[in-house]
């Protein structure tokens, strides 16, 4: 039987939280004088989108700052003294963060960069392994977001094989990371997901 939610974890959720929230995309475009990424392109406040209507380095510091989110989160929680489910779910809470953002639900991401950085905290072997996985159906289909639902499709498998006793944890992140791409799902049925 899984222990209750001790103060100091509830606290690093919270944190992990507020940290996800951070609208990463949408400063870095602030910054930079590029359009709010929300009002342009596929209004998704991601590396994406924010290459296609900004620039590079744009986009880059928007990855940069998404995976910073997800892996300060798990780090927090390696610092109050967390393992196991209860660190799974500071990364948990980062993702719910950045797909649900405190200052409006309908202004978030779709969660890959959060989860990838808090994967690169709580297992770099289970990164490097979604980022192989990634960047090869990449390489194969230049569409970004079906390496990202494939991606996520796979983590709970690598999972299982690395830290199974994350696996429930990490399959409820997956299947919100494919959620968020329902749209992008019905696209690439009907064949009209753009590439890169």
């Amino acid at each position: 039987m899984q222990e209750p939610l001790t103060s100091t974890a509830a606290l690093v959720v919270g944190l992990g939280y507020l940290l996800g929230s951070l609208p990463t995309a949408v400063l870095v475009c602030h910054s930079m004088g590029i359009a709010d990424p929300r009002q342009q392109g596929s209004r998704n406040p991601g590396a994406t989108n924010v290459l296609r209507i900004g620039n590079p380095t744009a986009a880059v510091l928007t990855l940069l700052g998404d995976l910073s989110k997800g892996a300060a989160a798990v780090g927090a929680g390696l610092l109050a003294g967390l393992s196991g489910p209860a660190l799974a779910l500071s990364a948990l809470a980062a993702v719910l963060g950045h797909l649900y953002p405190i200052q409006g639900m309908r202004h978030g991401g779709k969660g890959v960069a959060t989860t990838l950085g808090g994967c690169l905290v709580l297992s770099p072997p289970l990164a490097l392994s979604q980022i192989g996985s990634w960047l090869l159906i990449f390489a194969t289909t230049r569409i970004s977001s079906l390496a990202s639902v494939l991606t996520a499709l796979l983590t709970p498998l690598y999972a299982w094989f690395l830290l199974p006793e994350m696996l429930g944890t990490l399959t409820l992140i997956s299947l919100l990371l494919v959620g968020r791409h329902a749209r992008n799902i019905r696209n690439l049925i009907s064949r009209h997901e753009p590439k890169l």
